[in-house]
């Protein structure tokens, strides 16, 4: 984690804008910290063209390097199974050809594991459960990578390497349904409307500290867990949604990806109105209605109970809108200072609706989004040394063995610890990948 904070600008930022990698020029302010302190300031960089237009550039330069024709083989659909060792170190990897379901074997001088946490794994993500958290959740949706199965964890457990705090997991709290599915239980994971109310499964208001996004995730995640059913509610209105709804990734970003600087001007001045349309359309976690009590019913109908209560959701609706009435001279609502809070930074206060009330004949009509725990991100994993070297079960380096990005935990096994500050994910791949590119070629990035 040191070695992330004291390097990060120079050989992840700088070496990336190098490379041809360019940065939307506002920096997101997420993870500001609730009870204990966060980012104090920005620090999320989103690449303008997402993950994608990073792949397609950093791809792009290796396939395009002088040495490329000669030393660069790659080898699609091949899912590796094994790690081959012999004479006390690690001499390669076998596994099946999935396109015609031969085996096949590579040796190699280096063997890197860059495969992923165990997130696309639910099995796995319940077995290992971080225990303050009580029972895992009876729904968790996946908003992992499919190929995220720990397999080869698990492997390199075989060869006594060391595996650390896979208990240490990045979920989100707002994942619904994916509209379109592509694997069992596929979730999108919401970036939370700063203005909705956060709700229990009974309609409650959490509290006494409201559930809100951008100060700590790990709370929100926490908080839902503590309740009997682990799943929450968010009711908001159109008006609401139209100018702060975002789901996380490229999928949904599609300006961003696309690099449509008009197109992501024209979202974030008018709002993103075909998403919320697209979303209220095809996604079974929302219902919309035109008052409170076809609110609820339409809740109550949706998960097959009377959990949602008339009372909880009119007592929460009802308290917030009269202290937004009162003016700001006179709120007294924790979730209307973090808003004041978040829309001083220019990067929120153009997504963040200014006092918005829930029932507005001018706002209508109310939504309410049912909301899962979503698995993503491993924060352990295989525990490896700072040249990204993979350690046994008594500290020292295996021979051959390297492992980057999340199948290392971002670095080191859990670089981030219990929790990240977000924006650190990428980074972390790209210099734990970049450590061990030095020391396979004999060389050091970082010289201590």
């Amino acid at each position: 984690a040191e070695t992330y904070v004291y390097n990060c600008k120079v050989q992840v930022y700088e070496w990336l804008k190098q490379e041809g990698i360019k940065f939307f020029p506002v920096v997101h302010w997420v993870e500001r910290g609730l009870f204990n302190p966060g980012n104090s300031y920005p620090r999320f960089h989103i690449v303008w063209g997402t993950g994608f237009e990073l792949s397609n550039v950093l791809v792009k330069n290796l396939t395009s390097h002088p040495k490329a024709s000669t030393n660069l083989q790659l080898y699609f659909r091949h899912k590796v199974e094994k790690i081959i060792a012999g004479d006390g170190i690690i001499r390669g990897i076998a596994g099946i050809n999935e396109e015609n379901g031969t085996p096949f074997e590579v040796e190699a001088k280096s063997t890197m594991i860059a495969t992923g946490g165990i997130g696309g794994n639910l099995e796995l993500v319940r077995k290992h459960w971080y225990k303050p958290w009580g029972d895992p959740p009876e729904v968790i949706l996946n908003g992992a990578h499919k190929y995220g199965l720990g397999d080869l964890h698990f492997e390199v457990q075989n060869h006594n390497g060391n595996i650390t705090h896979l208990d240490k997991v990045w979920p989100y709290a707002a994942g619904v349904h994916h509209p379109k599915p592509t694997k069992e239980l596929h979730g999108l994971s919401l970036i939370p409307p700063k203005s909705a109310l956060w709700l229990d499964y009974k309609g409650k208001r959490f509290g006494p500290m409201p559930l809100m996004t951008a100060y700590d995730t790990r709370y929100l995640v926490e908080q839902v867990c503590k309740q009997e059913k682990k799943y929450s509610w968010q009711v908001l209105n159109l008006k609401i949604a139209y100018k702060e709804f975002a789901i996380s990734g490229s999928e949904s970003n599609k300006e961003i990806k696309e690099k449509k600087l008009f197109g992501f001007l024209k979202t974030i001045l008018f709002g993103g109105k075909e998403l919320v349309n697209e979303m209220i359309d095809t996604c079974e976690d929302f219902v919309v209605a035109n008052t409170v009590e076809e609110l609820v019913d339409k809740m109550n109908a949706l998960t097959g109970t009377n959990d949602v209560s008339l009372e909880n959701i009119k007592s929460a609706i009802t308290n917030y809108d009269d202290n937004i009435d009162r003016g700001p001279k006179f709120h007294n609502d924790e979730q209307l200072r973090r808003i004041a809070h978040a829309r001083q930074y220019r990067g929120d206060k153009v997504r963040t609706s200014k006092f918005q009330k829930i029932v507005d004949s001018k706002a209508m009509p109310l939504i309410a989004i049912r909301e899962y725990i979503l698995s993503r991100k491993t924060l352990g994993g295989i525990q490896t040394n700072l040249n990204s070297e993979v350690l046994d079960k008594e500290g020292n380096p295996i021979a051959g063995l390297y492992s980057i990005g999340e199948a290392a935990g971002f670095g080191g096994g859990g670089m981030h610890g219990q929790g990240s500050l977000e924006g650190t994910f990428l980074g972390g791949c790209v210099l734990t990948g970049r450590m061990a590119a030095y020391s396979i070629a004999g060389e050091k990035l970082i010289v201590l």
